[in-house]
């Protein structure tokens, strides 16, 4: 059986090309999300599709770079296909054949190239972040906790746990609020 996995990064992009694509491949089931690929944490539905295959099933990807942006997931996410005797294949970056020293060895380059690519996006960004400081553009986001909000809790008496879950945030945003 093959089974598809799409993802996009954000909320506001599409997932229709990549579902279009890996059903005209033939995938009888396809999971899709819209998370970052950074990191395999919190991507349920590349979990549940690694649940979900079974021996001598194929996972299918559009291009690499939606499974995984960093080599030591992409190997990882293949080893585990490898150890239940699934298959690898990616449509836009044929030859990915797991099973041949080639296609590993084609895997391997391109899992690192992915990885190069989003470690440039991430400097390119930071510098663009600096310019728009030291040009007196950027501020920096806007703070999402009322400060006044967090200390009113907490001379009522409230603990940082009881005000976290009053005002619906992270008891880390409650102890930075309280020490500004």
């Amino acid at each position: 059986m093959l089974v598809g996995y799409a993802r996009v990064s954000s909320v506001g992009q599409s997932l229709e090309v990549q579902l279009d694509s890996l059903r005209a491949a033939g995938c009888e089931k396809v999971f899709a999300e819209k998370r970052s690929g950074t990191s395999t944490d919190g991507r349920v539905e590349l979990a549940d599709a690694l649940s979900f295959v079974r021996e001598g099933d194929t996972l299918v990807v559009t291009r690499l770079d939606r499974l995984a942006r960093s080599a030591g997931d992409l190997h990882a996410i293949v080893k585990q296909l490898a150890e239940k005797g699934c298959g690898f294949d990616c449509l836009q970056q044929p030859g990915m054949c797991t099973t041949s020293s080639t296609g590993k060895l084609l895997l391997g380059v391109l899992a690192s190239i992915a990885e190069f690519e989003a470690d440039i996006r991430r400097e390119r960004q930071r510098e663009g972040i600096e310019r728009a400081k030291a040009a007196g553009v950027y501020k920096g986001r806007k703070p999402t906790v009322d400060v006044a909000a967090v200390r009113a809790l907490r001379n009522q008496g409230l603990g940082g746990t009881q005000i976290a879950q009053k005002l619906g945030i992270g008891r880390a945003s409650v102890y930075r609020a309280l020490n500004q």
